[in-house]
């Protein structure tokens, strides 16, 4: 990338951070790029829609919940490892409001697993599938939990935590409830 498209780049990548965590992310993406100092055929060249900016945005929280996840591999207790990364999990899709609504909807949606924000959720899904499957063998979790189930579930929390600001304790309380169905 040529020393200016990569400058442009930046510049969208932090103005669209600033616009999702302001106004969530359904932010205009004609004031991403205003704010930028770019034309929206630029933004546009660099993020084909809004799910590439998304998962461009999102890019930076994949890798540390991927490194976290490694991390937690080799914690001795496997259930606790896993429920600190689901915590963490909560904690990163909060970030902007609305992303938890757009990883649903790729997550559930296989005609969009090519796009750019369910491409991120690969390396999201194998980071904690392994940390569950530790938690099974250990016998801490139940054979038909799936990790599917569990992200799922970690962005439901996210979305009624982001709609309901004034109760910051919303998501641990609904995290909690919903990690007691998982053991036997």
């Amino acid at each position: 990338m040529r020393a200016d498209a990569r400058r442009n780049y930046e510049r969208l990548l932090t103005q669209a951070r600033a616009a999702f965590a302001e106004h969530g992310t359904d932010a205009s993406l004609e004031d991403v790029a205003r704010r930028a100092g770019v034309g929206i055929g630029t933004l546009y060249r660099h993020f084909p829609n809004r799910h590439a900016l998304l998962s461009a945005v999102f890019e930076d929280a994949v890798g540390e919940l991927v490194a976290r996840a490694r991390d937690l591999l080799h914690a001795p207790e496997p259930c606790s490892a896993l429920v600190t990364w689901l915590r963490e999990v909560v904690a990163h899709a909060g970030a902007y409001r609305g992303l938890s609504l757009a990883l649903m909807s790729v997550s559930s949606d296989s005609a969009d697993s090519g796009s750019a924000l369910a491409r991120c959720g690969t390396p999201i899904r194998e980071a904690g599938g392994a940390l569950l499957a530790r938690a099974r063998e250990a016998g801490a979790v139940r054979s038909d939990v799936t990790i599917g189930d569990l992200l799922q579930l970690t962005h439901a929390i996210g979305l009624a935590a982001a709609e309901s600001p004034d109760d910051p304790d919303l998501a641990d309380r609904l995290l909690h409830l919903t990690l007691r169905g998982l053991t036997h």
